[in-house]
């Protein structure tokens, strides 16, 4: 008898698919990427994605085939044993552009099995985009097992994709899959809808044309809720910046053109604070902003009260003179920035809470937007708090109301102008840290917002808060939806000459404090 090793096994379907990627054919190399993707055999994953990172290797003359791993370890791609080495002759099987679409395609037919339902999820997105028939009974076997509801949507819309440019689908098929299609609503779907092609019945073309309408109709919708969230993020921007403005403006009356720079002065406290960490205590990065916060508003809120003693107190009353001063100050506070900075932007890093994005049905937010609000409305409730249930809140209405009846109830004013001086300084420094995640922390940064900043102060009214919280938001909205229609710079020329038209008819704004017109 003769020993049963000597007997040679028989080749199956999947190890001449395997042989074949030796052919250095790519006509070849397809048809063995489509065997070995459906065979279910255990070495399928390693042999593809071994094929699309260039480490599949192919004797010609021995027509054997190996996976190659990173860490230099090489295994016989037909059974998985571990080779030794390469022969002399073994090279990378080749791929071109269409390959590497159907190596993708493979891949994610094959990672539709995994344990990870991420990776299954990410795999459904795969097979939704490239549509391949090949995939279909794959899709199907894994939306029979799949008990997660996430991945169970998504292979349903893998599998629409599919039967939707199968050409021997029924009209029923065809039509469930334009409805699984239309429910999903997104750009990806509609591309789909509108890329269907060939010969198809009345019933089909009327339901593709039906759905595409009612996608585009929903889009829309998502696309102005995306606008308003840009509107929303722009608004809290605007009003960190003009809320120190507001105070300032409304309790002295004075037009403090170096507002911006306090804005750019709590952004290099940041930079400042980063630098710090980076080089002596790198743990403490991600809470880098929370350090930075109070010693930005100290810094600006110091920096305001030496301005307000030395410069500002002396030109009360005269606010072309203040204007002047102030805008001369500005540009001697840029300078020293940049001769202690230097002139180019600064990298001002985001900390991991405040990185990434997540989507919201159709409206992609970012986390560094939504934490900015979320401060911003913060900041406002503490100094609305502060206003009302402080003495010197008390003592800064009461100035803002009428200061010759307040200085004659004993409150002392100066004192008042500068620490209300100080405390705008110090919001405006906060501002700067918020900034700083979003814009470029440079001299010039302040510049970007004092314009804006007056704008939403005049719009809401002078010295009033809640004015000044509506103005922002207001003015914010409204340019997000002017921009896609007259673009940025004609977007805010539109915004200006709306301004000044609306405070021709209400010189206050929109909520005028009651009691300045006894101190006119």
């Amino acid at each position: 008898m003769i020993a049963a090793s000597a007997i040679p096994a028989l080749a199956g379907p999947f190890e001449d698919a395997v042989a074949q990627f030796a052919n250095d054919s790519f006509s070849d190399t397809e048809e063995a990427v489509g065997v070995v993707a459906t065979s279910g055999n255990p070495q399928a994953y390693a042999i593809i994605s071994a094929l699309q990172a260039g480490r599949l290797m192919a004797d010609p003359e021995s027509k054997k085939v190996f996976v190659t791993q990173p860490d230099g370890k090489i295994a016989d791609a037909a059974t998985g044993e571990a080779v030794q080495s390469l022969p002399d002759g073994a090279s990378a099987v080749r791929l071109n552009n269409r390959l590497r679409r159907t190596v993708e395609a493979a891949l994610g037919g094959l990672t539709l099995q995994s344990p990870d339902l991420a990776k299954r999820i990410q795999a459904a997105q795969s097979v939704f985009k490239t549509h391949d028939e090949a995939m279909l009974p794959m899709v199907d076997s894994a939306l029979a097992k799949e008990t997660t509801s996430a991945a169970k949507k998504a292979f349903s819309e893998a599998r629409a994709a599919i039967l939707l440019f199968k050409q021997d689908a029924t009209d029923p098929e065809k039509l469930e899959a334009i409805a699984t299609i239309k429910a999903r609503g997104d750009q990806e779907a509609l591309a789909l809808l509108t890329g269907l092609a060939g010969e198809q019945s009345v019933a089909v073309t009327r339901a593709a044309a039906a759905a595409t309408a009612a996608i585009e109709s929903r889009l829309a919708l998502w696309s102005m809720a995306q606008n308003a969230w840009y509107g929303l993020s722009l608004g809290s921007v605007l009003l960190l910046a003009a809320i120190g403005l507001a105070i300032t403006f409304g309790v002295m009356g004075v037009i403090n053109m170096a507002h911006g720079e306090m804005v750019m002065i709590g952004a290099y406290v940041t930079f400042v604070v980063q630098e710090t960490i980076r080089t002596s205590y790198p743990a403490l990065f991600d809470y880098s902003l929370l350090i930075a916060v109070p010693l930005a508003f100290l810094v600006a809120g110091l920096i305001g009260v030496v301005i307000e003693r030395s410069i500002i107190r002396f030109l009360y009353g005269r606010p072309l003179e203040t204007l002047l001063a102030t805008w001369g100050l500005s540009l001697v506070l840029q300078q020293a920035v940049r001769t202690l900075f230097g002139p180019t932007n600064r990298e001002v890093g985001n900390p991991s809470w405040m990185s990434g994005a997540f989507e919201l049905g159709q409206i992609v937010i970012t986390y560094n937007r939504l934490w900015i609000l979320c401060f911003t409305l913060a900041v406002f409730a503490i100094l609305l708090a502060m206003l009302r249930y402080t003495a010197l809140g008390l003592e800064m209405r009461a100035v803002t109301q009428n200061r010759r009846m307040a200085a004659s109830m004993g409150i002392a004013t100066s004192r008042v102008d500068a620490l209300t001086f100080g405390l705008g300084s110090g919001i405006a420094g906060i501002a700067g840290v918020a900034l700083s995640q979003i814009d470029n922390v440079s001299p010039n940064l302040g510049q970007s917002y004092i314009i804006d900043s007056f704008m939403v102060v005049v719009f809401g009214g002078v010295g009033n808060l809640w004015g000044t919280l509506v103005g922002a938001f207001t003015l914010g909205i409204a340019n997000k939806f002017l921009e896609p229609v007259a673009g940025a710079v004609l977007g805010k020329i539109a915004i200006l000459v709306l301004i000044i038209l609306f405070i021709q008819k209400r010189p206050r704004g929109l909520f005028a404090l009651k009691g300045r017109a006894i101190e006119a």
